[in-house]
């Protein structure tokens, strides 16, 4: 018969492992988000869907992002055709205070 400390001591191991896993889950995503860049012919709507599915998973997992990260990722991230898109919403607005939907 499990005494309380055996299912205690299960608990333990069962959420030390959870908690490996997630960390490993968080890595493979900050992975992600680093390396990740729109790719030629790929609409921006596109992109900014894939780069913000991959800053939710992160936030699932603990991670704290805001979004003037996910924004200065984006923006980073363009293809060289919107550098004039770029240039003008840097010179023209605070980056700190632009949020996602702008």
């Amino acid at each position: 018969k499990e005494t309380s400390r055996d299912i205690g001591d299960s608990m333990k191991k069962k959420y030390q492992g959870s908690i490996r896993v997630k960390g490993a889950q968080l890595q493979a995503l900050r992975r992600d988000f680093e390396t990740i860049a729109m790719n030629d012919g790929e609409s921006v709507t596109s992109y900014c869907a894939i780069t913000m599915e991959i800053s939710n998973k992160m936030r699932f997992h603990g991670k704290k992002i805001d979004g003037v990260t996910i924004v200065e990722k984006i923006l980073r991230s363009l293809t060289p055709k919107f550098n004039y898109v770029v240039y003008s919403i840097e010179e023209s607005k605070d980056i700190n205070a632009l949020s996602l939907d702008e």
